[in-house]
């Protein structure tokens, strides 16, 4: 569910609504989801209606690294980032906690935890979650005896002063030795889950490893939770902060205004729907103070930034080099120079630790290769170290020993000689010496030898030897110098683990993480730095000093391993510095286009508005320069030109123009102009305009003078005065003339083209869009592509509107071309449209206008708006229709059935009923009988779980006129009208609704021949008529009854109610199809006077005024049967040879022009009026 504001409140029901709707789509199509494949969890289903995403894992290390995902917070953003439109996060800006809530079934997932455990044979499932955390981090299934975890006696970490117990006599340099009662200062933690922990003697001042069983505290004693040491850096890794800093503010200010003072804007402005609100004497008071420091004529042009003010110690200081000893190995055969050891051994000889020794400890091949030369092979730099080792034996230089022991033990072990190695590395632990100084050297020792310890399965030594160094990590500051191996750091974390000692696990991780960094393993850091993080959450305060910088670091060493959903969530988290904000936005960019098809994505605008808060009134003018104008940019962008404004104010109003270059104050205050007029605030924007021009220099002109004036005359058209924008695009256009500027010139010709429209002066609007179209095309540089397009557009509507179609095609299909070229599919789709209304209205061609909308379809598709690719395929589906071919017609269906798909997917209810609908339609023009009542029937079933009778309605009489508008199973519409829909009608008071069934009822039941029935309806239909007083629907009912008492026999009765509906016709004729049906209906009421009530005197009234009818009308045939009736009748019947002569002879020539050979003038006595009628329901029966 969406959540909003720090109380986390669940939000309104139109945007709970909209998260069902992804939830919907989604669930159609499982592939658009591919977040959770990073999150190590393999998709299921989806279910909408319960808003659930069902998953599932295949290994336990899945379900730790999900789940450490979620309590990171990773999977809530991703699956925000999925599920919400871009305009959320503009919405809810002032509410940083609002988004979406996740929760999870933990029950489930123990079950399937215990599971995996006891598939792997691991009897001890019910361990704590934290043992099994080293699975993920080492790839191992290690465990510590028994032995060593008695030894765990509490969880707390502490710093100060202890007391010693008892005497102690170390056993070794790195050892302390006291007396009993001796006071010991702490150095760094005291972590009592570690046998030592690092000391310093009070009365003596030397250092070295104290066993924690024989101290116990003092008043001076207290507990700490920190993780850091004193002048430890508290940072994992270095980040080239301000670097990236720097670049992300130039990218957001090229994006958001690379052109704004120096492109003409199109002035269409067909998007704009917002009003905005703002009052001329405020904004004159805030960019008032700007204007007047602009046109100060000793303004220094070029702003600075502090930062950039400011030098950076770290790059102008340099060390001067200093020399590099070299010692050159000569053979025992040779000899050896007097000097060679003595220089050795006093380069090795220091008691404290050097920087030249680095490279010694943590990659000894470029120490040696950087000092020792003369050798030919490794066994003579060996032979040459042994003897100074000696040397320095004899010379009880105990610092040169250890050194050249170390580096001994690392050329055995480098290949693969343990023993000797561990030989080597125990003499430079015990040579005697006062106490251990060198504590990089220590760390090396006890690393290396730990993991020949191991190597070697002497694991009782192993764990004395991890125990030192465990104590050692806890007390030295960086002693980590990239040689150790991380299985060695693995053991104490173990142990914090074990202990639930959660400061000393963060610090473990911690160090775990650096020296990962530093052997280049950069995704074996990452587990470590997630845990690291979930632990900075659950001890608030303690290592908030590393958080943000932690989540930038997982989120670059994501992005580097292209885990894209992970670095975006990871960067979200970035908060507590104005760099570190800045280079979350950084992340955020470099994945923008693969994650969401933009530059700049909303989710930036969170970030640049807590880096705003951070810097506050320290803000330095490039930052606050690149939040105003971003932010603006987003929210016009996204159609809320009100906070744009807002945003450019309030950066107008704090920042004088001595901290912006002239360049960037004049493209602020153009911006802020365009931003008042997209706002229809035209007023206001020509003020800011003015203010502009003012400042600009009067003798010279420039392009940035031509930008203003075609903004300006944007803002008088919108604003009614027509002369003087019209003078201001002239203007414009002269600038662009003297600096032979096509590509804006072209534009201000074209905005001239949509004043010319707007006064509806066509024939000037067309000239000047020509000319602007012509200058489009001589345009080579890029970027005039998306207005040329909307040219072209505004070009081809004025052709179509003065008929001109193939010109306005040409202008359709070039700008179709030119938006393919440039890869917009937002400017295709409004090119695609026009074709598709050109073809499907202007100038109908079914073939033409399936292929442009199948193009809309794929574009739509690439966008992602479901809701109009629904619709698009119902439309293609009834062109196909309107093909009539039966490849057509299963096409159709094809198309309908996708779309059906997507509103069922939708939850669009209506949208449904009629897909089913639609199939169930085609179905039986197919002649699919059997399919037809099982989709009508669906259809039924969603209309009726709407339960809106309007639509119930609707659906029901549509449904009948599937059997009504076609040619067979004619009757089986009978049912829906009569037993369904009309007793809905009728009840809910539908009058209209019960006048169409009515109608639709008396005309069926009067073609299958059910002539009592559709009386009853006919007349109902006429009662309804005479109360709504529709003229039309009554003049049908009466013809309708005409014709059923016609069927009926109940002559007298038809000639009243056809003399009835004739009384109804407009008067005089307007159409000749009126004409036609006085024909028509006067001839048949002759035909019923004559052959039925045998009365031909009257008759032939009757066909008298069918005749003058026909004459009127021009109809030929018409006139030729009615005057051979008539010859007939005057012939037979009323004996007046003159008349029947006349319409004979009438006849005859009407038979000659129609191509007629004979005329029979005797009458019919077996023909019957009613025939017609009972041939048709006989055949409606059939």
């Amino acid at each position: 569910a969406v959540a909003e504001g720090p109380d986390r409140l669940p939000a309104d029901k139109n945007t709970q609504e909209v998260l069902c709707g992804k939830l919907r789509v989604l669930e159609a199509d499982l592939t658009k989801i591919t977040t959770l494949i990073e999150f190590s969890a393999h998709l299921v289903s989806i279910s909408s209606e319960e808003r659930t995403i069902f998953i599932t894992f295949k290994t336990f290390e899945e379900i730790w690294k999900f789940t450490t995902y979620n309590k990171m917070g990773f999977l809530r953003h991703s699956l925000e980032s999925l599920l919400l439109d871009q305009e959320f996060w503009l919405n809810t800006l002032d509410h940083e906690d609002s988004g979406i809530e996740v929760s999870i079934k933990e029950e489930n997932l123990n079950i399937m935890y215990k599971g995996f455990l006891m598939q792997e044979g691991n009897k001890g499932y019910h361990r704590p979650l934290q043992w099994h955390i080293m699975h993920r981090m080492n790839g191992k299934k290690s465990f510590l005896s028994f032995n060593h975890l008695k030894k765990v006696i509490c969880t707390i970490s502490a710093v100060g002063i202890c007391e010693a117990v008892k005497a102690y006599d170390g056993n070794g340099p790195d050892e302390l030795s006291f007396e009993a009662g001796d006071h010991i200062i702490i150095l760094g933690l005291l972590v009592n889950c570690f046998e030592w922990f690092m000391g310093k003697l009070e009365r003596t001042g030397d250092t070295g490893l104290i066993k924690t069983s024989l101290v116990k505290a003092t008043d001076s004693l207290c507990e700490s939770n920190e993780i850091f040491l004193k002048e430890e850096d508290r940072k994992i890794f270095n980040v080239e902060q301000e670097k990236i800093k720097k670049e992300t503010i130039a990218f957001l200010k090229k994006t958001c205004q690379s052109d704004v003072d120096t492109v003409y804007k199109l002035g269409k402005l067909s998007h704009c729907v917002c009003v905005l609100r703002m009052s001329l004497f405020k904004l004159n008071l805030k960019i008032t103070p700007l204007l007047r420091e602009m046109k100060e004529p000793n303004r220094d042009e070029t702003a600075l930034d502090s930062s950039e003010l400011q030098t950076d110690s770290e790059s102008t200081e340099t060390e001067s080099p200093q020399e590099i000893p070299h010692f050159t190995v000569c053979s025992e055969k040779g000899g050896t120079s007097p000097d060679g050891h003595h220089s050795l051994l006093s380069f090795l000889g220091s008691c404290d630790y050097r920087p030249e020794f680095q490279l010694l400890y943590c990659a000894y091949p470029e120490f040696l290769l950087l000092h020792f030369e003369g050798h030919s092979d490794e066994e003579e730099l060996v032979a040459y170290l042994g003897a100074a080792r000696e040397t320095a034996r004899k010379k009880r230089m105990s610092w040169a020993q250890s050194r050249i022991c170390f580096l001994l033990g690392q050329l055995c072990a480098g290949r693969s000689k343990f023993s000797q190695a561990r030989v080597y590395y125990e003499e430079a632990l015990s040579v005697p010496r006062d106490h251990f100084s060198d504590m990089p050297l220590l760390s090396a020792l006890y690393s290396n030898l730990a993991l020949i310890y191991l190597t070697q399965k002497n694991m009782e030594k192993y764990f004395a030897l991890s125990e030192r160094f465990a104590a050692l990590l806890m007390a030295v500051c960086d002693c980590l110098s990239g040689s150790e191996e991380p299985e060695v750091l693995k053991f104490a974390l173990k142990k914090a683990i074990l202990s639930r000692n959660k400061p000393a696990e963060a610090r473990l991780c911690l160090l775990l993480a650096k020296l990962h960094l530093k052997l280049g393993e950069d995704m074996s850091a990452v587990p470590f730095i997630e845990r690291l993080l979930i632990l900075a959450d659950e001890m608030p305060g303690v290592c908030d000093t590393i958080r943000s910088h932690g989540f930038l670091l997982l989120a670059r060493l994501y992005n580097d391993h292209h885990l894209t959903h992970l670095a975006e969530s990871s960067a979200r988290h970035v908060s507590s510095a104005v760099a570190d904000c800045l280079c979350s936005i950084s992340l955020l960019l470099e994945n923008a286009q693969e994650l969401y098809g933009v530059d700049i994505p909303t989710q930036v605008a969170s970030c640049l508005t807590r880096a705003a808060a951070l810097a506050c009134a320290g803000m330095e003018p490039s930052l606050a320069h690149a939040h105003a104008l971003c932010l603006s940019w987003l929210y016009q962008k996204h159609g809320m030109p009100n906070r744009a404004v807002h945003y450019m104010c309030s950066l107008l109003e704090h920042t004088s123009a001595s901290r912006l270059s002239q360049q960037d104050t004049s493209a602020a205050l153009i911006w802020l102009a365009w931003l008042l007029i997209c706002g229809l605030q035209h007023r206001a924007a020509l003020d800011v305009l003015d203010a502009v021009l003012s400042t600009l220099p009067e003798h010279c002109t420039t392009q940035l003078e031509g930008v203003v004036y075609n903004m300006r005359a944007i803002a008088l058209r919108h604003a009614g005065n027509i002369k003087q924008a019209a003078e201001s695009f002239r203007a414009a256009a002269e600038v662009c003339e003297e600096f032979e500027d096509r590509h804006n010139w072209a534009t201000a010709l074209a905005n001239f083209g949509f004043l010319c429209l707007q006064v509806k002066a066509k024939r000037l609007a067309e000239e000047h869009l020509t000319q602007a179209v012509e200058l489009f095309s001589e345009v080579e540089d890029e970027g005039h592509e998306l207005s040329f397009v909307a040219v072209l557009l505004e070009l081809g509507k004025l052709f179509v509107s003065q008929g001109f179609c193939e010109k306005g095609k040409i202008c359709y299909e070039w700008a179709l071309l030119i938006a393919i070229l440039c890869d917009n599919s937002e400017s295709q789709l409004q090119a695609t449209r026009r074709l598709c209304h050109l073809y499907g209205e202007v100038c109908p061609d079914e073939a033409q206008c399936i292929i442009y909308n199948e193009h809309q379809l794929n574009l739509l598709r690439q966008t992602g708006d479901i809701t109009l690719e629904g619709e698009i395929l119902e439309k293609i589906s009834q062109l196909y229709l309107s093909l009539g071919t039966e490849k057509a017609n299963r096409t159709a269906l094809d198309y309908t059935k996708r779309s059906l798909g997507i509103f069922i997917d939708l939850g669009k209810k209506r949208k449904e009923a009629h897909g089913w609908l639609q199939a169930g339609k085609i179905y039986h023009i197919l002649k699919q009988s059997e399919l037809v009542e099982l989709y009508v029937q669906v259809a039924q079933d969603i209309a009726l779980s709407t339960g809106d009778t309007a639509f119930i309605l609707e659906l029901l009489e549509a449904s009948g006129d599937v059997f009504f508008n076609s040619t067979q199973d004619r009757e089986k519409a009978v049912c829906f009208y009569r037993d369904r829909a009309l007793p809905i009608a009728v009840k809910s008071g539908n009058v209209r609704s019960q006048l169409r069934l009515c109608n639709k009822l008396t005309e069926l039941l009067l073609q299958l021949g059910q002539y009592g029935e559709a009386l009853e309806y006919a007349q109902t239909a006429l009662d309804i008529s005479i109360t709504l007083a529709d003229r039309l629907n009554e003049r049908v009912a009466f013809h309708r009854l005409a014709t059923l008492y016609h069927c009926l026999s109940q002559f007298e009765m038809a000639e009243h109610h056809y003399l009835k509906a004739l009384s109804l016709c407009p008067s005089p004729l307007q159409f000749d199809e009126e004409a036609l049906y006085y024909v028509r209906v006067y001839q048949t009421l002759g035909d019923i006077i004559f052959y039925d009530l045998k009365d031909p005197y009257d008759a032939a009234g009757y066909y008298h005024l069918a005749l003058a009818a026909a004459m009127d009308l021009g109809n030929k045939k018409s006139q030729l049967e009615l005057c051979t009736r008539l010859a007939t009748i005057y012939h037979n019947f009323l004996r007046d040879r003159e008349l029947s002569l006349h319409f004979y002879q009438r006849a005859r020539a009407f038979a000659v022009d129609l191509n007629i050979r004979r005329i029979n003038l005797a009458p019919d006595q077996s023909f019957r009026t009613t025939a017609p009628y009972k041939i048709t329901a006989s055949q409606a029966t059939r």
